[in-house]
């Protein structure tokens, strides 16, 4: 494909400008020969929102490792305003004024908002205690100072996810960064939250800040970014302004091919109910509130279920109880398949019964990070493999070349599956699971973190599977694929169904209401269970 936007040249700023520059850094990991970054250039302009953006695997999170000295380079230099800097370590990054907030909030729930963000630097009086009270005064004056609306002494096990995201950024500011770095800091919030850390960026930004916002949606890479820079197999293949491309155009530059951001749903008749839910609520001891209350969903064959909400609202609860992976607790009401209760059954049950399992937590749940590829498919299956007490490795080694060809998996049978990234784990997981007979699949949260091409691929096979026949429910607070996706899409807040609508004409902002809780609706699946009893 022609490269659709050129390097930067006119317009490009001048050294007085640049804050920081990146020349020639070179890394590969010796294990197994990856170049994550071959001779990256770039340069970041001070008070500028710079947006990264590729596919899983081009060299993004290996590139900002090494910015804040969580990874050395092989070769290549940093400069720091004019000047070359060795950054060995995150204290050396501190000092030079840069912060990172990652994908992955690293907050203490049972700790305050105050707490959280003086962690490691706690204010002491009489030289060896922790002064909470000071420490709360300093996160109130940084949140005046930058307009943030939280309550130092709350725990942030209380806050919402917008609020969350918020502490993590006061616990960058409160150490002096003047650079931020932002990783995928949109991932688990609603469209109003989104909006909401967009003006708070802009603000910083007119306070001198300087932002990197790493991103996969490249809606968002439009509202917020001054500059972009395209990132493909390691290499920086374009940095350019907005307003020279379109979404298709980066989508393309990320691929190397051109590609398309639709999703084509085919109309289907939806069939007979296979999975419902009646009444289902569930508490845990020693909370007095039930973490998810009278739930009530129906799946048919042929039709894709979203439930849409925001984190900590139920999603995983709901996850954990149809995927029978839970331990203590109290649970009324009941889980039907095809008439039949599996409440409470064994993951290993399930799956005999034709039930499969994609789980949000890919890494922990979904696969053995340190079992080679092939065992990772066949774990839900290795009964077939065995003669005699025997694995037969010729028939697994088959059996893995096919699913890795089907699915486009990077990677060889005999890999470690933690060397792989992290859109080909989730392929791992998916043609694992996608492989066996299902008549119902539990699906959470297929696409967090994957990049435009591994999510277009992922949502193709979600399809193919509805197309077979089979009943799909797709757990997942990314909006866009809700839309994308569902025929109908349930909505969950504070553990209770608060709207179930036909996927036909709705918007983000119209779930959002709902999904914060303030807007609440009729499920009309509450009405319908006698039917479906009867």
């Amino acid at each position: 494909m022609e490269k659709i936007a050129k390097e930067m040249e006119n317009g490009k700023p001048t050294k007085d400008e640049i804050i920081l520059s990146i020349q020639g850094v070179s890394k590969t990991y010796p294990d197994n020969l990856v170049k994550a970054n071959q001779d990256v250039n770039f340069s970041l302009k001070k008070g500028e929102i710079h947006a990264i953006v590729g596919e899983n695997g081009a060299g993004k999170t290996t590139l900002m490792k090494i910015l804040c000295g969580l990874e050395k380079p092989d070769k290549g230099q940093i400069l720091f305003e004019g000047k070359p800097v060795s950054i060995h370590s995150p204290r050396d990054a501190d000092r030079l004024g840069l912060g990172m907030v990652h994908q992955r909030f690293c907050l203490i729930d049972s700790f305050t908002v105050a707490d959280n963000i003086v962690l490691g630097k706690e204010p002491r009086k009489f030289r060896f205690f922790y002064d909470r009270r000071k420490a709360e005064k300093i996160a109130s004056e940084l949140m005046e100072r930058y307009g943030f609306n939280l309550n130092p002494s709350a725990l942030v096990a209380s806050l919402s996810v917008g609020e969350k995201q918020r502490v993590e950024i006061l616990k960058v500011l409160f150490r002096g960064s003047q650079i931020l770095v932002l990783d995928e800091p949109t991932s688990l919030l609603t469209e109003q939250e989104i909006q909401g850390l967009f003006e708070v960026l802009k603000n910083l930004k007119k306070m001198g800040f300087t932002i990197i916002f790493i991103t996969h949606k490249l809606d968002e890479v439009f509202q917020i970014a001054d500059r972009i820079t395209v990132m493909r197999n390691g290499k920086v293949v374009a940095t350019l302004f907005p307003e020279e491309t379109t979404k298709s155009g980066l989508a393309s530059l990320m691929v190397g091919k051109e590609i398309s951001l639709q999703v084509n749903k085919p109309e289907n008749q939806r069939g007979k109910p296979v999975l419902v839910i009646l009444d289902l609520t569930y508490s845990k001891p020693g909370i007095p509130v039930p973490l998810l209350k009278n739930i009530n969903l129906i799946v048919h064959e042929h039709e894709i279920l979203g439930v849409a909400g925001v984190a900590g609202n139920g999603l995983g609860e709901l996850e954990d109880l149809i995927g029978g992976m839970v331990g203590e607790g109290v649970v009324s009401g009941d889980i039907l398949l095809d008439g039949v209760s599996i409440k409470g059954l064994s993951p290993e049950k399930l799956r005999s019964l034709g039930v499969a399992y994609v789980p949000s937590d890919r890494l922990g749940r979904g696969s053995s990070l340190k079992m080679a590829v092939c065992e990772n498919l066949i774990v839900s299956q290795h009964h077939e493999f065995i003669t005699h007490g025997i694995l037969r490795r010729k028939k697994i080694s088959r059996h893995s070349k096919d699913l890795i060809e089907k699915f486009q998996i990077k990677g060889a049978p005999n890999m470690a599956m933690g060397t792989l990234s992290g859109g080909n784990i989730q392929k791992t997981v998916l043609s694992r699971e996608f492989s066996r007979p299902a008549r119902f699949i539990l699906i959470s949260e297929p696409t967090w973190g994957l990049d435009v091409a591994c999510s277009d691929f992922v949502y193709q096979e979600i399809l193919q599977m509805r197309e077979n026949g089979v009943a799909i429910l797709l757990i997942s607070s990314n909006l866009d694929e809700i839309l994308a996706l569902s025929d109908t899409v349930a909505v969950i807040h504070r553990g209770q169904i608060v709207g179930v609508f036909k996927n036909q004409n709705l918007d983000k902002e119209f779930l959002g209401l709902y999904m914060l809780g303030l807007k609440t609706g009729e499920n009309p699946y509450a009405t319908s269970r006698d039917k479906i009893l009867a």
